[in-house]
Formats: C-alpha cells, sequence, structure tokens
C-alpha cells in the first residue's frame, strides 16, 4: 500500500459561514468511512497563519517565505493500493469540503 497527502489551499473553502455545519458533518462521515475502510492515517485542518521557518543554520523567522502565497488549510493522508483509490478518496473530500484537493504520493517512510 501506498501513503498519499490529499490537500487544500488555506482560503479554498468559500461557502457561506452559516454552511459550515453541513460542512462539517459531512467532513466528519467521510473521515469515518475511510477509518472504517482502513484507509485513513491521519488528518486534520491547520489552524491560522502563524508559521516559523527555521533555516540550515538553525536560525528562526517568523511568517513564511516571502515568495509563498499558498498555506496548507487541510489535509488527509490515506494508506490506499492505487493512485486511482487516492484519486476517489479526493472526490469524496472534496465534495464534503465544497472545494477541490490536491492529491501526492508520500515518499517512503525509512521507519518502516
Amino acid at each position: 500500500m501506498t501513503k498519499y497527502l490529499i490537500s487544500f489551499d488555506d482560503g479554498a473553502m468559500t461557502f457561506p459561514e452559516e454552511e459550515l455545519p453541513d460542512v462539517d458533518k459531512a467532513a466528519h462521515e467521510v473521515v469515518q468511512e475511510a477509518q472504517d475502510a482502513g484507509v485513513w492515517v491521519f488528518g486534520g485542518g491547520v489552524k491560522g497563519h502563524e508559521v516559523s521557518v527555521v533555516a540550515t543554520d538553525g536560525v528562526v523567522t517568523d511568517g513564511p517565505h516571502p515568495e509563498t502565497k499558498r498555506h496548507i488549510g487541510g489535509f488527509a493522508i490515506v494508506d490506499v493500493p492505487s493512485r486511482e483509490e487516492a484519486l476517489e478518496w479526493a472526490a469524496k473530500i472534496a465534495v464534503a469540503c465544497r472545494c477541490a484537493q490536491e492529491v501526492r504520493e508520500l515518499g517512503l517512510d525509512p521507519t518502516v
């Protein structure tokens, strides 16, 4: 099986505020479905815009790189047999969250 990162950009969820309870419920239902299917690894929303960048020399700078325009708003990691199945889960998440999702294969976990 292969792990995939499914994510969306902060600001991509552009539905009216009063629809948040429905979106939240739908997203939790997809998470439960993925857990029941045994493919859910981990996921969540990314809170706030407070970012610290740690350089190779250890210097810490508050805030993202100036050229960064996009920030991850939320993500899920699924462990599935194929990219096609990852895309299917991304489609379910996209419908629940009402925004497009990016799908990326994760590299090998050196601890496994």
